[in-house]
């Protein structure tokens, strides 16, 4: 075995060992009531992350959220030749000499590691990369990105384990996406970040966590406008330096509460959430009952009496996100009348509803929408998370239910929450994390 395959094993090896097989178990506690910090965006810092690639020198990320991906980004930067140390809320990335390869088995775990792909294949002309892993709900493939980046005159070669790019000058051009997806917006941003002329980006992601990746890019140098808006421009440079930023409050892990409220009922404050990135699904929630409004500190929401059913779609940014949906179906679930979901934007993203069938709802599918029948009040059971937003959702559907739940998970929560049984006993849940061991 090589010594670079040996180091990627042991890699590896340590990644798992801090993956461990946990469940959670959820018993009936009444309204929650309290204050929940709201921490760094997951789908921002990893991107951000990934950014640190382009300059040499030391970054400096603050508002980090001790999630599992945050680990595994860190272990993938330091396979390529980077150094990295945390702290609680922090990491910082020392950016030397480093190797654009990706190993394929770091890469598997985490698709936000092809987050790395724009930004090497800018800086360095070519990269290698695995082929993307994490949640498993649909096929989701890179070609978008692929393409975008073929538009500024790179070409790539694949395999079934990933891809390989080269550039010898990557040259500033109009990129066209079919779909504004976000993973293909922001690898085409940090590759014409240091490509020769003049980007644009047409039909671009929206996102905040796409403007919080501009605004760190535009502080190491790069000159990059429109970001949040669905053209954005980048006027290639030749070098970046090395930044402090601060990464954007985690929209994702802010709804989830908001769900959690509107299932167990009570009063909370977001604190640190942002209103003005949630707009839409403040107010799909409120039209189920569910009140919320800006605070100086956060995002005020309270329930105190059974939610409404009403139907919903995910849509790209500013519509209601994918990644919402879990939540707001295990809110439906419980709510009086019928609801239909329409799901948009992925594929079998919906395999948590036989879980949520099994705590006593009544939800049909067929294809990409869903049929959901309020119920009064959920049974607890043992159920099983597929993936991180489905996990959290079972968990919050438990507040609401009869007796206990167990909600097995293999690890997928952790990957995107800090803490979310500590966090919801702050609140007056009664839920507990407790390890098991493997199967």
């Amino acid at each position: 075995m090589s010594v670079l395959r040996c180091v990627v094993t042991q890699v590896i090896l340590a990644a798992m060992s801090d993956h461990s097989t946990t469940e959670f178990v959820i018993e009936p506690a009444g309204p929650l009531s309290g204050t929940v910090v709201i921490g760094g965006a997951k789908n921002s810092v990893l991107k951000l992350m990934a950014a640190t690639t382009m300059a040499t020198g030391t970054h400096t990320i603050y508002n980090v959220p001790d999630i599992f991906d945050v680990g595994v980004m860190c272990r993938l930067l330091e396979s390529m030749g980077a150094q990295t140390s945390r702290r609680p809320g922090v990491v910082e990335i020392v950016i030397g000499d480093i190797d654009p390869v990706a190993p394929f088995e770091l890469v598997e775990q985490m698709r936000a590691s092809t987050a790395v792909l724009g930004p090497l294949l800018g800086r360095f002309g070519r990269v290698e990369v695995g082929i993307p892993g994490g949640d498993d709900f649909g096929h989701r493939p890179i070609d978008m990105h692929l393409t975008g980046l073929e538009t500024l005159g790179a070409t790539f070669e694949t395999s079934p384990r990933g891809v390989i790019g080269r550039a010898d000058k990557l040259t500033g051009g109009v990129v066209q996406l079919g779909f504004p997806s976000v993973g293909a917006t922001e690898n085409i941003m940090m590759a014409a970040v240091m490509a020769h002329g003049t980007t644009y980006i047409e039909n671009a992601a929206r996102e905040p966590e796409i403007a919080d990746l501009a605004s760190m890019l535009n502080k190491m140098g790069a000159g990059i406008t429109g970001s949040g808006t669905s053209t954005i421009r980048i006027e290639g440079v030749d070098e970046l330096e090395a930044v402090s930023h601060r990464v954007i409050p985690d929209r994702i892990q802010a709804a989830t509460f908001l769900a959690a409220v509107g299932v167990s009922q009570g009063e909370i404050l977001l604190e640190g959430a942002r209103y003005d990135h949630m707009e839409m699904v403040c107010q799909k929630v409120g039209e189920m009952g569910l009140r919320t409004s800006p605070d100086r500190d956060g995002i005020w929401a309270m329930s105190n009496s059974r939610l409404r059913a009403v139907d919903l779609s995910t849509l790209p940014y500013p519509g209601v996100a994918t990644d919402y949906k879990p939540f707001l179906v295990a809110l439906l679930a419980v709510a009086d009348g019928t609801s239909i979901v329409t799901e948009n934007l992925f594929a079998g993203r919906f395999r948590y509803v036989d879980e949520l069938v099994h705590l006593g709802a009544q939800i049909r599918t067929d294809g990409n929408h869903a049929v959901v029948r309020g119920v009064e009040q959920l049974s607890g059971a043992h159920v099983v998370s597929h993936d991180i937003r489905a996990g959290a959702a079972l968990i919050v559907a438990a507040l609401g239910a009869q007796g206990q739940t167990i909600v097995r998970d293999t690890g997928h929560v952790a990957r995107g929450y800090p803490d979310l049984a500590g966090d919801l006993r702050s609140l007056g849940a009664n839920v507990i994390e407790r390890p098991v061991e493997p199967v």
